[in-house]
């Protein structure tokens, strides 16, 4: 089946393949048919970005996520200067900067603390819908379409083997299916996390 929407997977995490959650996301989707996955660190070790290459690759795909660790309640330093020098005025935002419009923009991210310390009452004090609140005003200044984060928490301890794996096949078959067009896209977004009703979300194929 051709597919319908190319996803554009900007990885970061400085040291990826000492963290067994981010490893296996990543390993499911690398491959795929219309994905690519773009290491950062990888890519820029001196974080020289290549702003032509990487403006091209946003204008060649229509979905764009950002995969790291939570870092201070935010990304990994290389995605915030990526976002300075890659999302300029006049082409990502402003009056005549509309080369993102309508794409579609979330976070894939990994964070110790489990689901009751992201909360109101929790050590953190806020969500993560809250926390990513940045990203999300930086997807409305781009005219880009923003889903709530796939978030995998907890990741501090060694999650059980059965855990990894049902993270890992729901980012798979969540990633085919923004892919294949079969994700309701006006209820995810208004999910505390992408990943918190996937069965709802995703249509059959």
């Amino acid at each position: 089946m051709p597919t319908t929407r190319k996803i554009l997977v900007l990885f970061a995490h400085p040291a990826y393949k000492r963290s067994k959650m981010n490893a296996a996301l990543r390993g499911a989707v690398e491959g795929l048919a219309g994905v690519t996955v773009h290491d950062l660190y990888a890519s820029y070790p001196d974080f020289l970005i290549d702003v032509a290459k990487e403006q091209q690759l946003c204008l060649d795909h229509d979905v764009l996520i950002l995969q790291h660790p939570l870092y201070w309640y935010s990304t990994p330093a290389i995605v915030n200067e990526w976002l300075d020098l890659v999302l300029v005025h006049g082409w990502a935002y402003g009056t005549d900067g509309r080369a993102l419009e309508g794409k579609i923009f979330f976070e894939t991210l990994t964070a110790g603390g489990d689901a009751t310390a992201y909360s109101a009452a929790g050590s953190n004090h806020f969500t993560l819908r809250e926390l990513t609140l940045p990203l999300r005003a930086t997807a409305n200044l781009c005219r880009m379409r923003w889903l709530p984060p796939y978030a995998v928490l907890g990741v501090h301890r060694d999650l059980p083997s059965d855990q990894l794996t049902a993270h890992v096949s729901g980012y798979f078959q969540t990633i085919l299916a923004l892919r294949d067009d079969r994700i309701d896209l006006e209820r995810a977004a208004s999910l505390e996390l992408l990943n918190s009703a996937l069965g709802d979300l995703i249509g059959e194929e």
